[in-house]
């Protein structure tokens, strides 16, 4: 497959995602990738990236597709060609299951009424973001063919007053470089253990950074008189802008640096003729009470739609392996939770 067609055909489709990207498989360079492509008459009609791990002691592989398919979602002649190119990608690599969590909206019937007739299953029953991989629920936010103004006139009161007294405040912006990263990670460990969520090693944002191009990832950093206070890293492939990873410090919170990192991500897509800018995760099980009602709170004032994909879908090749997987998953789990609760 000729590379330049195949990224022309990811960067342009609108199934495009960063995830599907070839560049996001060197950074999974830990799981083996595959390409999956379904071609008619010299044309490309369909793409979907597969990453394999082999599962320690059982000594058998996994496959996984992070929001794939890149087609048409309703062409079921395409979707049908590259569920067939996995099964013999299976057989290639003795995997005993297939997964994948669609970029489809839940409410998208016809996709969902195909992918059942191709043979997957969706998984039910889902109660917390643990039992995901992707984001279920997301915030996006359409972008496309709007100028700076008349997005800001789209953000809701608050939100356009806490951007301007950002600004009044003396909170400045500016895109970063590889050398930033070590400002960014320092935030990150400081926005980790103010909320209490895990912060992965520097080395893994510098893998993201490196394999994806400053075409595709930027580091942005918010400042206080030359200090910096606040930085998020997104990306931008195809037709989106992601917000994938940021934090702030605990000083000067009450400057709202967030509120002009959030714009200047979104700008970054309008430069490019994006369409969407995505929020990523929030939490769709939740009430005022909700921990993270906050963060809930403060995208939901740019005003985006919220959006609820369909389940993981899954396909079983060896049903025994596949409850062996899932049983000492289950105990892995628990054992965990001892440890904690001893520690503790």
């Amino acid at each position: 497959m000729d590379d330049k067609k195949l990224k022309e055909f990811l960067e342009t489709n609108k199934k495009s995602h960063f995830l599907q990207s070839p560049e996001w498989a060197e950074v999974k360079s830990n799981w083996k990738n595959e390409m999956l492509v379904v071609e008619e008459n010299g044309e490309i009609k369909g793409v979907m990236s597969v990453l394999l791990r082999k599962v320690p002691i059982l000594g058998r592989y996994i496959m996984y597709a992070p929001r794939g398919f890149v087609c048409d979602e309703h062409d079921k002649d395409t979707l049908k060609k590259l569920t067939e190119k996995a099964a013999e990608l299976a057989k290639k690599y003795n995997a005993f299951i297939f997964r994948m969590d669609p970029d489809i909206p839940d409410n998208d019937e016809e996709f969902k009424s195909i992918a059942k007739e191709l043979g997957y299953k969706m998984k039910e029953n889902i109660e917390s973001i643990d039992q995901v991989v992707q984001p279920k629920y997301v915030f996006r936010l359409d972008i496309s063919n709007k100028t700076e103004e008349e997005l800001i006139a789209s953000f809701n009161s608050k939100t356009r007053y806490n951007l301007r007294l950002s600004k009044r405040k003396g909170v400045t912006t500016r895109i970063g470089t590889k050398a930033d990263m070590e400002t960014f990670y320092r935030i990150m460990k400081e926005t980790g253990s103010r909320d209490d969520f895990f912060i992965r090693p520097i080395s893994y944002f510098e893998k993201i950074y490196d394999c994806m191009g400053e075409d595709h990832a930027r580091i942005i950093v918010a400042e206080y008189e030359g200090k910096p206070i606040a930085a998020v890293m997104p990306i931008k492939y195809g037709n989106k802008v992601w917000y994938l990873y940021g934090g702030s410090s605990n000083e000067y919170r009450n400057l709202m640096p967030n509120y002009q990192l959030q714009f200047e991500m979104m700008k970054w897509g309008l430069e490019n003729g994006c369409e969407v800018y995505d929020f990523r995760g929030v939490s769709g099980f939740k009430d005022e009470n909700d921990p993270q009602y906050g963060v809930y709170r403060f995208k939901k004032g740019f005003n985006p739609e919220f959006v609820e994909f369909v389940n993981e879908l899954y396909i079983v090749y060896d049903p025994f392996m596949n409850n062996l997987f899932n049983t000492s998953e289950k105990c892995y789990k628990m054992l965990n939770a001892v440890k904690k609760k001893i520690k503790g």
